[in-house]
Order: C-alpha cells, then sequence, then structure tokens
C-alpha cells in the first residue's frame, strides 16, 4: 500500500510542467556566465580583465571570505541534485517522462551557473588562493552534507524553499556591498543571480502550498520537525585543507554575521515569511499533533528572537588559507 507522500507526489506530478514554464527559464533564454565576465575573444579581453582586477581591490577581507564560501557552497551542486533525485516520489529511472526528475534536471541546470561564473570571477580578480579554493570545494562534494531531511518530500521542500531564500538574500547583499565600493560588475553578478535564487524559493514555496492542500497534518509536522532540528546550510560540512569537517563553516558564518550578509534575524524574517504565506496559523481540522505543531512554528519566531538579541560575534578575523587578513595574497 503507497504512503500518503507517494501519493501526494504523483498527485502533483502532472502540475510540473507549469511550474518548469512559471520558475524556469530554457537555456537559450536565460543569462550565461560568458555574458557577465570579459570576452576571451574579443581584442579588449586583457583590458576588460584589469579593469576587473581593479575593482577587486577595494573588497574587504570578511567580504572574500563570504564571497569565495559563497562560490564554494554553489560549486557544490552535485550534492544537492544527487540527494533530491533520492527523494522519495523522484523516480529517475523513469527517465524524461518522470515531472519531479525532470524538475530537479532542469533547477539543477540553472543552479549549476551560479558556481560557474563566481568562480571564474575569483580566477581572475587575483585576490584569492584558488587552489586552496579548489581544496575546500572538493572536500565539500566529497564529504557530502546531512540537512536532516531523509528523503521525504515535505522535509526537503520545506529544506529549499528555506534555503533557496537565505541564498537569495545573501547574494543580493554581497552584490549591494560591492557596488558600493564601485565593484560595478560583481554587484550585477550577484544581483542576477540573487533573481535566479528567488524564482527557485517562490516554486519550492508553491510545492509546499499545493502539499498543504492535499495532506495539511504531514506537512505542517514536517515543517516543526525541520525547525526543531534548525535548518542547516547546504555548506556546514565546509572545511580548508587540513582542518576538520564543518570548521570552516563556523568562521565563514561569523564572517557573514558580521558583514551584515545574512544574519540570524534573517534566519526569523523567513520563518515569519514562511508562516504567513502557508497560512499556518490559519489552519484547521487538523489533527491533535498537527496542532501542537502549528501552535510551535507560530509560537516559534518570538523564542528567536529572544536568543538572537543575547548573540555576539567575536571581532577576532579567524585566517582563511584562501585569503590573507588584508584581503590579498
Amino acid at each position: 500500500m503507497k504512503n500518503i507522500r507517494l501519493e501526494v507526489m504523483e498527485a502533483i506530478e502532472p502540475m510540473i510542467d507549469g511550474y518548469m514554464n512559471e520558475f524556469l527559464i530554457p537555456p537559450d533564454e536565460i543569462w550565461q556566465p560568458t555574458d557577465l565576465l570579459p570576452n576571451s575573444e574579443s581584442e579588449n579581453f586583457m583590458d576588460e580583465v584589469e579593469q576587473l582586477r581593479g575593482e577587486a581591490q577595494e573588497l574587504g577581507y570578511d567580504f572574500w571570505v563570504t564571497l569565495v564560501a559563497d562560490t564554494i557552497t554553489e560549486e557544490a551542486l552535485p550534492t544537492y541534485e544527487s540527494w533530491l533525485m533520492d527523494v522519495e516520489g523522484i523516480n529517475q529511472h523513469e527517465g524524461k517522462n518522470n515531472g519531479w526528475s525532470r524538475w530537479v534536471r532542469a533547477w539543477t541546470a540553472e543552479e549549476n551557473r551560479h558556481g560557474d561564473v563566481l568562480n571564474k570571477y575569483l580566477y581572475l580578480s587575483g585576490r584569492v588562493n584558488m587552489r586552496e579554493v579548489e581544496i575546500s570545494t572538493q572536500y565539500l562534494i566529497s564529504d557530502g552534507f546531512d540537512i536532516g531531511t531523509d528523503r521525504d518530500p515535505y522535509k526537503n521542500f520545506v529544506y529549499t524553499t528555506f534555503q533557496e531564500l537565505a541564498t537569495n538574500i545573501s547574494h543580493k547583499r554581497v552584490g549591494k556591498l560591492a557596488r558600493k565600493k564601485g565593484n560595478i560588475l560583481l554587484g550585477k553578478m550577484c544581483g542576477i543571480i540573487a533573481g535566479d535564487e528567488m524564482r527557485h524559493h517562490l516554486a519550492y514555496r508553491e510545492f509546499v502550498k499545493t502539499i498543504l492542500g492535499h495532506d495539511p497534518d504531514g506537512m505542517v509536522l514536517a515543517f516543526a520537525e525541520m525547525m526543531k532540528k534548525k535548518i542547516v546550510m547546504p555548506a556546514h560540512f565546509l572545511r580548508e585543507s587540513g582542518g576538520m569537517i564543518g570548521a570552516a563553516f563556523e568562521n565563514f558564518s561569523i564572517c557573514a554575521q558580521r558583514l551584515g550578509v545574512y544574519t540570524a534575524m534573517d534566519y526569523i524574517d523567513i520563518l515569519k515569511k514562511l508562516n504567513t504565506y502557508w497560512e499556518i496559523g490559519s489552519l484547521r481540522s487538523l489533527s491533535a499533533e498537527a496542532e501542537k505543531a502549528r501552535d510551535y512554528l507560530m509560537n516559534l519566531p518570538d523564542r528567536l528572537e529572544r536568543i538572537a538579541t543575547r548573540m555576539r560575534y567575536p571581532e577576532d578575523r579567524y585566517r582563511f588559507s584562501w585569503i590573507q587578513a588584508n584581503g590579498t595574497l
């Protein structure tokens, strides 16, 4: 006998083509990394690279740490695709006929451009130790991750909804900081990436909204369980060469908090937005267990705010192997 989650996934699958048309852009129409980077076929290529390198001079240490970590996170895409392909109801073995697996492949194809363009920018900027960056990227893919979702589609869609909005916020703010320092190219690049992340967030948010219409009890319980575990970032196992798993992520998080790129208050704000859009507080006719989960979700933002106001972050800058303290090699 099929479980309810698999039945819901199969019921929603016919809607996937509509979601893809609404939230994804065909490869021939969407931007590509070469649209934003110096054109290697142009006679002006070296001049464009020099301009890029010049604009990169004004960006500080915390900024470079954050940009490198964001890039490595985007580059670890093989882990995310393989994880999603194993989610219950996403059957890649049916080939192109399975709507969910088509979605995952198309979403992955769009996401792939983010790490590609950021990696090339870092390489051309001359401001980071690319070999150390590449080692961290290889470690992150090799180490994998555990985001606490198992193969549960409900939990995975809660996670991706949350995470895509978090990356939208991070990339958007990095772009604004770059523009303030006169780096128009990087500012534009990060802004465009942030736009992609927002489209993806809206798609996964809609998946959860649709599931709530089919199985409100199961979806609310899954949402509450994910929030009890906390939404860990996909790069939470990030490390440097010779380092312990996760050590680099903790130090990067401090930089991001100090820079104001992604903070504890942003985490809380995302939760509030999701509670509102999914109308969690208005759900009725739930089981007793799901009612407790609903109440937990509605009360959680206030609890987290009380904790966040007491949080403090060290001013001492950890020395990453990716960059030196002054942001230069």
